[in-house]
């Protein structure tokens, strides 16, 4: 009997949250409290803020979040994203996620970063930030700021990745095999495409023609003929298969076409995310953990750190004593504790929690930051003193 699938975490409406502090109910009044929350590491001598990001932060760029107010997981409750050991396993399945990646892959790449991403370069412009930790997978971070280091705690979709020799093929020439293999489902793409209805972000007006949207460029086409459709080999294990466990070497078959066959035992391509039920790379989650260890604050984005690998992040963060500062629309997991014991008078610098868009709060910050004559005194200040102490 099949062992059950883990269940997804947190997909019904967490509780609504606690202003922090109390008047940062308006853009005004969270820039303010943001405002103390930055001086707040300089203060201290420690290095700057460290962004956390997630799906919120990109919804402005027309791509669908998980459990936003219009998230997967509220307008779709049937919605179950594929699990690793169902992706590895299962051919069948590996049929169905490519082609409503396939389908989804265009409207994906047509998306740009968004104000709030750009702000967050503007951030790290002013040297108020250090690093950013980002669980999206659309790339919209080293696209925004290239050279600001970005971690992309649960991968990219820019690339695929083989299951067995680890090589990386990149996503437009593996959608350009797709297409090359499956030619009834490329018209159809182009039909759709033509039609305009991947292009609208209204998800009533895409369940209207046939279409639902989800996370991560995953389009459901119900009723779809998904067991036609084919996927290629990882073309590095095709030209040399690898040596398995047992010392031998793989077998990597595909059709006439160049599709992968089943009877193969290597080259898989998967998409280069953390699937459900993957473990993020070791590499990955010291490059995090580091780069919180070395941060004077963390100032978190558009996400409800429903995945664990997120909400740690921050509990490190509490650990440490460091302040936080979240902004999403929505409650969070386990907040109440990123906040707990502040002083009720403090006005940013310890911690601070507001509940706006990002794409609306974050420029208008920026903008007041680079005209706050306070904190570039104050950041001059500090810089002399740590100059004169020879630090």
């Amino acid at each position: 009997m099949r062992k059950p699938y883990m269940r997804i975490p947190y997909t019904e409406v967490l509780a609504s949250p606690t202003i922090i502090p109390k008047t940062a109910t308006t853009v005004s009044e969270a820039i303010s409290a943001l405002q103390e929350f930055f001086k707040a590491p300089l203060a201290k001598g420690s290095p700057s803020t460290v962004v956390l990001t997630g799906a919120g932060l990109s919804v402005a760029s027309g791509l669908a979040d998980y459990r936003g107010s219009k998230g997967t997981y509220r307008v779709n409750k049937t919605y179950r994203p594929i699990y690793y050991s169902e992706f590895l396993q299962n051919h069948e399945a590996r049929k169905r996620y490519w082609a409503r990646s396939f389908l989804g892959w265009t409207t994906l790449l047509k998306a740009k970063p968004n104000a709030g991403h750009y702000a967050v370069k503007h951030l790290g412009d002013l040297g108020l930030v250090q690093n950013v930790i980002t669980q999206n997978v659309d790339s919209f971070h080293p696209k925004a700021h290239p050279h600001l280091s970005t971690i992309e705690l649960h991968g990219y979709l820019r690339s695929c990745v083989c299951t067995s020799c680890h090589s990386e093929l990149a996503r437009d020439t593996f959608q350009n095999e797709l297409a090359r293999l499956n030619p009834a489902w490329e018209a159809f793409l182009q039909d759709i495409l033509a039609t305009g209805a991947l292009d609208t972000e209204n998800p009533d007006e895409r369940r209207a023609k046939g279409l639902r949207t989800n996370p991560d460029g995953d389009v459901d086409l119900p009723n779809a003929p998904y067991t036609t459709f084919r996927y290629p080999a990882c073309p590095t294990c095709l030209a040399s298969p690898p040596i398995i466990a047992d010392g031998s070497r793989a077998t990597v078959e595909v059709d006439p076409d160049g599709a992968w066959k089943s009877t193969s035992s290597a080259g898989i391509l998967k998409p280069a995310v953390i699937m459900f039920g993957e473990n993020i790379r070791p590499v990955v989650k010291h490059a995090a953990e580091q780069a919180l260890d070395n941060a004077g604050s963390l100032l978190i984005l558009g996400t409800s750190l429903a995945t664990y690998s997120a909400w740690r992040l921050a509990k490190r963060a509490k650990d440490r004593g460091i302040p936080i500062a979240l902004v999403n629309l929505g409650g969070v997991r386990g907040e109440e504790a990123f906040f707990a014991d502040l002083d009720l008078s403090q006005r940013g610098s310890q911690g601070v929690r507001v509940e706006l868009s990002t794409d609306e709060l974050l420029p208008a910050l920026v903008e007041q930051l680079r005209q706050s004559s306070s904190l570039k005194a104050f950041r001059e200040d500090h810089s002399h003193s740590v100059e004169e102490h020879g630090a």
